[in-house]
């Protein structure tokens, strides 16, 4: 190794850099690489530097005054930032304090799940500085940070839609929402609400995610947990139609998004939908002989009614599932009354009423309340009444669903429009990321409402990060959260010499690490920042 001080001209004025480099060998010839940019280090510290690696002073150097140890985690942060670069993050947010920082919370949210004040402990593990620039950042820092990017979030959002499309526009937009729960009480948007993630008397916040047809997030929305998922739809037509500018497109949702009101809003908005309806209403579509029950069938069939288009079809997995499940259901409940007459007979103080009362209990729970007209005692021994000819009823729309839609035969046919209203299991996959594995959204370190709304749109850009990372490393078959822990196992290493340390990033990685940079398109940089 040794220091090299280039000098480049640029319209009449020199720049003058100090480089420390080495030689190395490429097939017998000789070159040449920067290991470290040490311009911004102080003159002092340069010069000693060049002391200690000057061969005419090498006597005066002892050996135990050089020593070689590993430094900070390196390659985790580098991949993040050179997939935030190709998506557009970094340009988008800036280069000032809080766009750094930004970055580096989305990228604890893929690396380490934890509060403001956990991640300003990881920091120092990690090789921040050296590769965002990034010096030591504070709690205070990093509210300071969520209340910035709430107050640009439409914008942000808005330049990241017009990056992805170049101002061409976007013909499908795909819409869910999901719900997590709380552990405190005192977030200004939790509430209680319908809880999808079964957790009674937890309050929640609720989340609506739209995404492309390709299930690239374009935005995400946060509301009170009390707020329904129809109530939702409303606000996100105006944010396509009002923000992005969006004039033509066709909004698919789940079957609890696009109802009367709903539609009202579309067709405001001239806009066309693709949903699904309920089991209910499918009910009511036979009784009126719009379609027939027997039309339900493995291959998809279409009946036009009143300028609507009904995909019919039944899944026969989804059938089989249905029967099974129903089955286990009344199997818990038959086991239930033998172990609740069991403990009667061998028991006979207790009473009656609270063994009946914990069968109903279970009934109701299980939704079984529709097949069990009575549950009732005689003798000391319970029974329940189970109706068979409700049963049989049931278990005819096993796995049978309808898809809608106004839009036209000739801008979608009957399989296009079914695998689109199927492509909102793309939004669901990104919910299930987002609450859990990865990214954590919850436990919410935070109460005020604008910071929420932050870091739910921190979360929506790291799965943009995580997506585009699978995408190109999936043809690998290895777990998503295996190359995640690799890549980041890349480490610094810190040359010392007497009291100057050097961080150089590795030379030899491991195969598998060296695979998944490959596949990635991303080369360990050869510079890095101090």
């Amino acid at each position: 190794m040794y220091i090299e001080r280039p000098k480049k001209k640029h319209k009449q004025k020199i720049y003058n850099s100090v480089l420390l480099r080495e030689s190395y060998r490429d097939n017998g010839k000789v070159r040449k690489r920067t290991i470290l940019n040490i311009s911004n280090w102080p003159q002092e510290k340069i010069t000693a530097l060049e002391m200690a690696l000057n061969p005419e002073n090498a006597g005066k150097y002892d050996i135990n005054d050089m020593s070689l140890s590993s430094g900070k985690a390196a390659g985790g942060i580098i991949v993040l930032n050179e997939i935030a670069k190709s998506l557009g993050l970094a340009e988008v947010f800036g280069k000032n304090k809080k766009a750094i920082l930004t970055l580096v919370m989305i990228f604890g949210r893929i690396l380490f799940q934890g509060s403001r004040r956990a991640l300003t402990f990881w920091q120092q593990g990690q090789a921040l500085q050296e590769v965002l620039g990034c010096k030591n950042f504070n709690t205070d820092d990093l509210y300071e940070t969520l209340d910035w990017i709430d107050a640009n979030k439409k914008s942000f959002e808005k330049s990241l839609y017009q990056r992805r499309y170049n101002n061409k526009p976007m013909q499908l937009c795909l819409y869910d929402v999901t719900s997590s729960y709380l552990e405190g009480e005192k977030n200004e948007l939790a509430d209680y609400g319908y809880n999808r993630d079964k957790k009674k008397g937890k309050k929640q916040i609720v989340v609506g995610m739209l995404t492309d047809d390709a299930g690239h997030p374009i935005g995400v929305e946060v509301f009170k947990g009390n707020t329904s998922d129809i109530e939702t739809v409303p606000e996100q037509i105006k944010k396509l139609a009002k923000q992005f500018n969006i004039k033509d497109i066709i909004f698919v949702g789940d079957r609890a998004m696009v109802k009367k009101t709903t539609k009202k809003y579309l067709t405001e908005e001239e806009w066309t939908f693709i949903s699904a309806i309920t089991k209910a209403q499918i009910k009511s579509l036979i009784n009126q002989d719009v379609i027939q029950l027997e039309l339900f069938e493995d291959q998809l069939v279409e009946v036009e009614h009143d300028n609507k288009r009904y995909i019919l079809r039944r899944n026969p997995d989804r059938a089989k599932l249905s029967k099974h499940k129903r089955a286990e259901k009344i199997a818990v409940i038959q086991a239930l009354i033998e172990e609740q007459n069991k403990y009667l007979q061998e028991h006979a103080k207790a009473s009656v009423n609270v063994a009946k009362n914990k069968i109903e209990a279970k009934i109701n729970k299980l939704g079984l309340n529709k097949f069990f007209t009575e549950v009732a005692c005689n003798h000391r021994t319970v029974y329940a009444s189970k109706d068979n000819a409700a049963l049989k009823e049931w278990a005819k729309y096993d796995g049978c669903y309808v898809i809608v839609t106004d839009v036209s035969k000739e801008i979608m046919n009957t399989k296009q429009v079914h695998q689109r209203y199927k492509d909102l299991a793309m939004v669901e996959r990104c919910f299930r990321l987002s609450k859990t594995g990865f990214l954590e959204i919850r436990p919410l370190y935070v109460r005020k409402a604008n910071r929420t709304r932050a870091i739910a749109f921190i979360c929506m850009c790291a799965y943009m990060i995580l997506r585009e990372i699978w995408q190109k490393v999936q043809e690998l078959n290895v777990p998503l959260i295996h190359v995640i822990d690799r890549l980041e196992q890349i480490q610094l290493s810190n040359i010392q010499v007497k009291n100057i340390t050097i961080p150089m990033l590795p030379t030899i990685i491991a195969k598998d690490q060296q695979d998944y940079l490959r596949a990635l398109g991303i080369a360990l940089p050869k510079k890095l920042k101090i």
